[in-house]
C-alpha cells in the first residue's frame, strides 16, 4: 500500500462520519435524547482523528501523483489549500463535540449551547468537506473537473492507450 492509497482509505470517513454524525445530533436534539447526541459526538471526535490521518498521508499521496498525466500541482495546491481549512473546521468541531458530551455526561447548565455550537461547526464543516471532496476527486476523476477539455481521452493519447491495454492482459 503506497501513500497514496492509504490518503484514500482514511480520507472519506471525515466527510462521510461529519454528515452522519450532523443527522444524528439533530436527530438527538429534535427528541432531547443524550444517547443519541453523545453518539454524534463520538462521530466527530472520530472524524477529526480521521482528518488528521488524512492529513498525514496528504504529502505522501502529492508525492506519488503530482507528475501523472492530466494532473498538475495547482490542482493539488487547491486541494491541499481546502483541506487545511477544512481540518481546522474539523478539529474544531471534534474539540466542542469532546466538550459536548463531557458536559452532557456531567449535565452541565451549558450542555445545550455546546451542542448548538457543535452543530454549527458541524454544518460549516459539512458545506465545507464538499468542496474538499470535490477538488480531491478532480485530482484523478478529470471528467467531474469544471473544465474537462484538458482531459485527453485515452484513445487521443497513444501512450495511454497502450498503458490500458498492458493492464487489460
Amino acid at each position: 500500500m503506497n501513500d497514496a492509497h492509504l490518503h484514500l482509505v482514511v480520507n472519506h470517513f471525515p466527510i462521510i462520519g461529519t454528515f452522519f454524525g450532523i443527522a444524528i445530533l439533530i436527530t438527538g436534539i429534535l427528541l432531547k435524547n443524550n444517547s443519541i447526541k453523545n453518539t454524534s459526538y463520538v462521530l466527530f471526535i472520530v472524524a477529526a482523528i480521521f482528518g488528521a490521518f488524512s492529513m498525514g498521508t496528504g504529502e505522501g499521496a502529492e508525492e506519488v501523483v503530482e507528475d501523472f498525466p492530466n494532473i498538475g500541482k495547482a490542482i493539488i495546491h487547491e486541494h491541499e489549500e481546502l483541506a487545511e481549512k477544512f481540518a481546522l473546521l474539523l478539529y474544531a468541531t471534534g474539540v466542542f463535540a469532546l466538550i459536548s458530551v463531557v458536559a452532557a455526561v456531567k449535565k452541565f447548565r451549558l450542555a445545550k449551547i455546546f451542542s448548538i455550537i457543535t452543530l454549527v461547526l458541524a454544518l460549516i464543516s459539512g458545506i465545507m468537506s464538499i468542496n474538499v471532496g470535490t477538488s480531491g476527486g478532480e485530482i484523478r476523476h478529470t471528467e467531474i473537473r469544471k473544465n474537462n477539455a484538458a482531459a485527453v481521452p485515452v484513445n487521443e493519447n497513444p501512450s495511454l492507450e497502450k498503458e490500458y491495454q498492458n493492464e487489460d492482459e
